[in-house]
């Protein structure tokens, strides 16, 4: 049952004098659209009974033109006033599945995608799949232009202070918008590289953390620009330093709100259920294809690369930070496994369902897990891995979208709209990268030869 009715909607329009009202929705690139509503009286009753319209084609990867009208539900949950004004009022934002002119949720809707795998899940019993992501961002100064520079406003590292780290009172303000708007959150630090953050919120029901990445991302680039500052989730803004990874830390709940990767009688000595090694397993077998969709851009391979705590290697551990599944040190309720390849690029309802559909395929198809490697991959040598059953991670987004195109379980995931149109745009992404000269190749080659 909704927490939040119409009538507390409409009360907050009046008291907190909301004059626009914006509608977001995801594209299956996992860009935030917004369709922006004047807060009258007839647009309100629009809105509030599913009314609002939108021309689906204008959309990447949605419909033909000739199949263009969408409408927008808007889920009341979700409602929120922004903590930023002007003279003409607040603006209030609710978060919107699409459906169809016949009144059926859209198939390319990535949002309505991932409840189609909660449907699944609790098909197979679980009441609840629980998402925690760790989402890390860069901060660049802009030029008097006000576009974006690649110079760091900070020379600050893991957890430094101010006066080394200068973001603080950026970081500080949005830590203190996301609270206002209802976000819990846990930590902000900066990260290792200069320039790097972090801000981690406490974990959800997995529909809700996704939205909330969502509002997460537009918060951040709304206050950084406020300071003068620009924020990318880009994966690998620059070389020679660590890119911005999303890991992501995941949880199955049974019906009686039980977590179902916990048992104290693990015979490995790792607290685990049976039900944890499945959907490990199952996380395990299918990462070679499920990365074209947590690491989705050209740039996203930049940062799976060896040297800077990023996984490359398909496997497993406990405290072990190098392999692509960690279990965090947690138990009890908070048991959970942790992948570390995903990064803030990625649409995260399209992740999360991907990510859920293998781990119920491992328990569905009762899935052994590998052993646990406890030894720094990134030390052992090519013949040590392959002696250990350790495999790699696609080096590059044409080599992910091959093994996609080979998984079954990842496609059916996706659904048939969204794997069509999604390959597309990735093929077409790696063509023109493919085709494109860089700079480096004229500083190595133009003299050379």
């Amino acid at each position: 049952m909704p927490t939040v009715t119409v009538t507390d909607i409409r009360r907050e329009i009046e008291e907190k004098n909301v004059t626009f009202l914006r509608l977001m929705f995801t594209d299956i690139l996992g860009t935030l659209k917004n369709v922006e509503i004047p807060a009258t009286p007839e647009q309100i009753e629009k809105i509030l009974t599913n009314k609002v319209m939108f021309d689906g084609s204008s959309i990447e990867g949605f419909v033909r033109i000739n199949e263009s009208d969408m409408y927008l539900y808007p889920d009341l949950d979700t409602w929120t006033v922004f903590p930023w004004g002007d003279e003409n009022g607040s603006v209030g934002g609710l978060i919107c599945d699409v459906y169809t002119a016949e009144g059926s949720p859209f198939a390319g809707d990535p949002r309505g995608n991932l409840k189609k795998a909660l449907r699944h899940m609790e098909e197979m019993g679980f009441s609840s799949f629980n998402l925690g992501p760790e989402p890390e961002f860069f901060l660049f100064k802009m030029d008097k232009d006000g576009n974006p520079t690649l110079e760091v406003n900070d020379k600050g590292g893991y957890f430094d202070l101010a006066p080394t780290d200068l973001a603080d009172n950026t970081r500080r303000e949005i830590v203190n918008v996301l609270t206002q708007m209802g976000f819990e959150v846990e930590a902000s630090h900066h990260e290792c590289a200069v320039g790097q953050h972090e801000i981690d919120f406490k974990y959800d029901d997995v529909l809700r953390a996704c939205d909330k990445i969502q509002i997460f991302k537009l918060v951040v680039k709304t206050i950084a620009r406020k300071h003068g500052l620009y924020a990318t989730f880009m994966a690998k803004p620059k070389y020679g330093i660590a890119g911005s990874g999303m890991h992501c830390n995941m949880s199955l709940f049974d019906q009686d709100g039980n977590n179902a990767f916990y048992d104290p009688e693990d015979q490995r000595g790792m607290d685990l259920s049976r039900t944890a090694y499945q959907f490990l397993a199952g996380l395990i077998n299918h990462a070679y294809a499920y990365t074209a969709v947590t690491n989705p851009t050209v740039n996203s391979y930049k940062r799976l690369v060896p040297g800077f705590e990023a996984p490359v290697y398909v496997a497993w551990a406990g405290r072990n930070r190098s392999p692509l599944v960690r279990v965090p040190a947690s138990r009890g309720q908070s048991t959970r496994l942790e992948l570390r390849s995903v990064d803030p690029t990625a649409n995260p309802y399209l992740a999360m369902a991907v990510l859920l559909e293998v781990g119920l395929n491992g328990i569905e198809n009762q899935l052994e897990a590998p052993a646990p490697i406890e030894s720094n991959i990134y030390a052992m040598t090519e013949e040590e891995r392959k002696a250990a059953g350790i495999t790699d991670l696609p080096s590059t987004l044409h080599n992910a979208i091959k093994g996609l195109r080979k998984d079954e379980v990842v496609r059916a995931a996706l659904g048939e709209h969204i794997y069509t149109n999604f390959v597309e745009a990735k093929k077409i992404e790696w063509a023109s990268y493919a085709t494109y000269v860089s700079q480096w190749e004229i500083d190595n080659y133009l003299d050379l030869y």
